[in-house]
């Protein structure tokens, strides 16, 4: 019940800057209003349809709030809550209410206030922090998004918040509990520092991250901490004759030679991880794109299944459970309201993905998404052991 607790007073608290904010009024020449609330409300559908076991059917009704209050031009305060009903198959599997009320961060943010008769309800808040900038510095703490990516795929830099390509459901992204310092050195270039505490010290993160431009290519340097290893890395992005070009590569070297992770001893090793993709878009009346990327881990850490690598939280250095990874995606517009994408990579393994999806415009606040998944594999691949089609069907409406 201490995450409920924790929860109610969070809740409380963005409460307050709401109510807060109703009420304010700026005279002058101030704008209208110093806050924003926006949000959307999406139903989806789906369908998992493994090739050897029974076939399971899920509902979600998934709710997101984002709100925003300024003090002033300098002093922010952001929240963003989403609340998640399940009802379906899923729901009824044992450990899966731990799994999706489960919050890694050091406050948990996270709790599930209905669990009965395959129905499931939770509430996390994703967003939580205050923000104060001015021309050269900046400063912020509390649960927020660190993106030092890169790249748009796969970034090894992105040492605080990695996350899954398949996962097309949470564009937000999670976010980190930290506390961010920021210094403008020019236009274009910056010295960042972050520090990401957990509730076990040994897992505390901190990194520096260096961005600076050359001749034009955006390109940027990181040292530091992540969980139990230190990191070195860097990443550049700029394009060669209208194809965008980007990569990223980040050195793990770990802190210990083995870790306890509540069931077994796991040895630590150094890792190589390193990224490489390229955009180009054809243009035309249907706007055609077309991206390449590549992604290369030197030490791979195994996994049991591939339901536990497409669930389970990914790290930087546990973006793929193979040495070799590639991906390529396709994508153009059907009318001036549809874009039809078309997906796929392969694992040095022998496993294969392949995605189609596409996006529908029904009116100005109105979308619908259809998306159809497909994981295999040669024997003895970890796709392969369990080849499964999952189909989904999302409605949404934003505000």
């Amino acid at each position: 019940m201490r995450q409920v607790g924790i929860l109610k007073y969070y809740a409380a608290l963005a409460a307050y800057f709401i109510c807060t904010a109703c009420a304010a009024q700026i005279p002058g020449l101030a704008p209208q209003k110093n806050w924003d609330l926006s949000g959307y409300i999406k139903y989806m559908g789906s369908a998992n349809l493994p090739d050897d076991y029974a076939h399971s059917y899920d509902h979600l009704l998934h709710q997101r709030f984002n709100f925003e209050y300024r003090f002033n031009s300098q002093l922010r305060f952001n929240a963003a809550m989403r609340n998640r009903l399940t009802a379906g198959d899923s729901a009824e599997l044992p450990g899966y209410a731990e799994f999706i009320g489960n919050d890694p961060g050091y406050l948990d943010l996270s709790a599930n206030w209905l669990d009965k008769n395959g129905l499931l309800g939770n509430t996390q808040f994703d967003r939580l922090y205050l923000d104060w900038s001015n021309k050269e510095w900046q400063a912020r703490l509390g649960r927020s998004r660190i993106n030092w990516a890169m790249t748009t795929l796969w970034n090894p830099n992105d040492i605080f918040n990695s996350y899954s390509i398949y996962d097309f459901d949470y564009e937000e992204r999670a976010g980190s509990d930290s506390v961010l310092l920021k210094r403008k050195l020019d236009f274009a270039s910056s010295l960042e520092v972050v520090y990401n505490p957990n509730q076990d010290s040994e897992l505390n993160s901190y990194a520096a991250r260096y961005l600076f431009n050359k001749r034009g290519w955006d390109m940027q340097l990181l040292a530091g901490k992540s969980q139990l290893d230190h990191v070195l890395g860097g990443g550049f992005a700029g394009d060669i004759s209208g194809a965008g070009l980007r990569g990223e590569v980040t050195w793990f070297e770990p802190t210990q030679d083995s870790w306890f992770n509540g069931v077994e001893n796991i040895d630590l090793q150094s890792a190589l991880v390193s990224s490489l993709e390229s955009d180009y878009s054809f243009g035309g009346r249907r706007n055609w794109m077309g991206r390449l990327a590549a992604l290369y881990i030197s030490e791979p850490q195994d996994q049991n299944s591939a339901l536990e690598f497409l669930n389970l939280p990914l790290t930087a250095r546990t973006l793929s459970f193979s040495k070799m990874t590639y991906y390529a995606d396709l994508s153009f517009d059907i009318s001036s309201l549809s874009r039809l994408t078309f997906s796929g990579s392969y694992y040095s393994d022998g496993s294969y993905y392949l995605g189609l999806s596409n996006s529908y415009s029904l009116a100005d606040n109105w979308q619908l998404l259809m998306v159809v998944q497909r994981f295999d594999g040669a024997s003895g691949s970890l796709f392969g052991e369990t080849p499964s089609l999952l189909a989904f069907a999302q409605l949404k409406w934003s505000f």
